[in-house]
């Protein structure tokens, strides 16, 4: 049977208003990636970031997102903040834990009592930044993969997969799930075909790995979500195994400086990457499952 794929109206483009518009994804909608920023007098930045974001709340994100129908979300601890967790220990707080989870940035030496503390909060993973300064480094991996895996976390991997293309398999014999961010980040000029695609594909077939569709415009050659590059990548990994993909917006869309990037837009360029039969699967079913069923 062939994948029916929505198609929004034509004149449905990422500089319109979101006034009167109805939702576009369905009830239960989970975005699995985004961030907030806060006051830096307030939430101080590290030296060795790699970037110096502007303030972005989660009201902000709210007001962008709940429009196209993001009922839950997920709040990624950013490089920026290195070990310090007190703006994504604040926004977990006070948010519904039945609408919002969060990933934290584990090292070696953190020490029980707080990664018990994250996961009361509702933390469900500990991440790897290879790609910005200020990061967990792949090398620290198996240390911090002992530290999570008795409270059922798994791994975020932002590593570009045609650098390390073995990477993704080593993390998954690591005795957790992997769940890799913005479809692997491979080069540009290696489309659907490069060695840590192939790879990053055979794990999710397996069930041994999760890709997040997000990001899409860090790995296109013209910086949009709606590059038509993107498709036969997103289509490879769907193919692999649809019950591993996630969405997620990136918002704000840290270190991406050459244009904005709209809810709507963001909302549209999944719309075309995932067949209409799929796309609860993508945004209700398989988030449910990676963090919040366990």
């Amino acid at each position: 049977m062939k994948p029916t794929f929505l198609h929004p109206p034509a004149d449905f483009s990422g500089q319109e208003s979101l006034a009167g518009m109805a939702r576009i994804f369905p009830a239960g909608s989970c975005d699995t990636h985004f961030h907030v920023f806060g006051d830096p007098s307030e939430y101080p930045l590290i030296q060795e970031r790699s970037y110096t974001p502007a303030a972005a709340s989660i009201g902000d994100y709210r007001k962008a997102f709940r429009p196209v129908g993001v009922d839950k979300c997920i709040l990624v601890q950013p490089s920026v903040y290195g070990r310090d967790h007190s703006l994504l220990k604040n926004t977990l707080r006070n948010a519904s834990q039945g609408t919002l989870r969060g990933v934290a940035v584990i090292y070696e030496d953190t020490a029980d009592s707080d990664i018990e503390a994250l996961h009361v909060l509702g933390v469900r993973g500990a991440r790897c930044n290879a790609l910005f300064q200020g990061g967990v480094s792949a090398s620290r991996l198996k240390a911090v993969a002992d530290r999570i895996k008795g409270l059922g976390w798994h791994i975020q991997l932002l590593v570009n997969v045609d650098d390390d293309p073995g990477l993704v398999q080593r993390v998954a014999g690591m005795g957790v799930d992997v769940v890799v961010d913005h479809f692997g980040h491979p080069h540009a000029r290696s489309g659907a075909g490069g060695p840590g695609l192939a790879n990053l594909r055979a794990l999710m077939k397996e069930g041994r790995a999760w890709v997040k569709f997000s990001g899409a415009y860090r790995i296109s050659e013209t910086a949009s979500a709606a590059d038509t590059a993107i498709y036969p990548i997103a289509q490879a990994l769907l193919q692999a195994n649809p019950d591993r993909v996630v969405w997620g917006s990136d918002w704000p869309h840290p270190g991406i400086q050459a244009r904005e990037h709209s809810s709507l837009e963001l909302a549209r360029a999944l719309l075309q990457w995932v067949p209409m039969e799929m796309l609860h699967r993508i945004l209700v079913d398989n988030p449910a499952h990676l963090y919040w069923g366990r």
